[in-house]
């Protein structure tokens, strides 16, 4: 009865607006959002997902297919945050910059067709970690509903999984530039190596994980349970790593943990 009571209180708090656009990545947090906002207001609410070098191809091709199995009005916008230069320079308020041109990005495209009102799936749990992504989404006046009703990840999962979502379950994902230490430049070149990696591992059936990279260097996160089945296939990640322009491949022994870039600050 309590995760029911949340989804009706959620729909009743979205229902409030005319009309939303909803900034979309195909994670669970978003696809929640415009999932309980079609519900809201049914033919007012349209999803964007803003699209440019630092998302997965993988990820771009996921989103829509799950846009198209929930009946979510979604569009692919370009995104070109690599013509950039500050944000190629990778400071620590990248994730500030990078929101900050994503908001405008949508503003715009909310102005053209007429919507008053733009969402993001920010959450409680998003709170707990280094994100100034947040400051530049609430200048640029984005909502986010899912935060403003208190939810955290675990509560998200568990409404998303009654309500239907095929992805209730989905690992938590974020940008290919989250792969990258402070101050070391962005480029295209290294996106890409970043990708064809974790395309490597996912096909390889790892999990939760990250490849992070340090120059030539990549330094792999897994969970606790998976360290041993890299040990065992290791031979097969290095190869394929080194192919994609690794020079040394590395076992995080600390595993898997969202944001580790930001220990250092």
């Amino acid at each position: 009865m309590e995760k029911k009571n949340q989804i009706d209180a959620l729909i009743k708090e979205l229902a409030g607006n005319n009309d939303m656009l909803i900034s979309y990545s195909g994670g669970i947090d978003s696809t929640l959002l415009a999932v309980l906002a079609q519900r809201a207001l049914p033919g007012n609410t349209r999803c964007i997902l803003l699209d440019a070098p630092i998302v997965p191809r993988r990820a771009v091709r996921e989103a829509m297919k799950t846009a198209e199995e929930l009946g979510l009005s979604c569009d692919i916008i370009p995104f070109n945050i690599m013509e950039n230069e500050e944000f190629r320079k990778n400071p620590v308020n990248r994730c500030y910059l990078c929101k900050k041109a994503s908001a405008r990005v949508l503003k715009a495209h909310a102005e053209e067709m007429g919507i008053s009102n733009i969402a993001d799936g920010i959450n409680a749990s998003d709170l707990r970690e280094y994100r100034p992504g947040l400051k530049a989404s609430e200048e640029e006046g984005l909502i986010h509903p899912l935060l403003t009703a208190g939810l955290e990840k675990d509560n998200i999962r568990r409404i998303s999984k009654d309500c239907g979502i095929p992805i209730w379950n989905k690992p938590s994902s974020a940008c290919l530039s989250s792969r990258f230490p402070y101050g070391e430049e962005i480029t295209i070149e290294k996106l890409q190596m970043i990708e064809k990696a974790e395309d490597f591992m996912q096909d390889l059936g790892f999990s939760q994980f990250r490849v992070r990279l340090h120059d030539k260097i990549a330094r792999i996160e897994l969970v606790a349970n998976e360290l041993e089945i890299a040990i065992l296939v290791r031979e097969r990640i290095v190869e394929s790593l080194q192919s994609y322009g690794f020079s040394y491949i590395t076992l995080d022994l600390k595993g898997y943990r969202s944001g580790s870039m930001d220990e250092v600050l």
